[in-house]
């Protein structure tokens, strides 16, 4: 079950936090835990649900 507002994000970000939680779960790692590691990803590679294409960014 998601933790916390998905709607900040981008669908880009969406597609790469399903894919990263689809590949933690081919490994054995649960469920929960995979969605949990895949948005800390997501989060740690794009500083969280911020849109793409923002203002400082020269």
């Amino acid at each position: 079950m998601p933790q916390g507002d998905k709607s900040k994000y981008t669908d880009k970000q969406k597609r790469q936090a399903e894919h990263i939680e689809e590949g933690y779960e081919k490994r054995g790692v649960s469920e929960e835990e995979a969605e949990a590691r895949a948005w800390a990803t997501v989060n740690k590679h794009d500083g969280g649900g911020k849109k793409a294409g923002g203002s400082g960014h020269k």
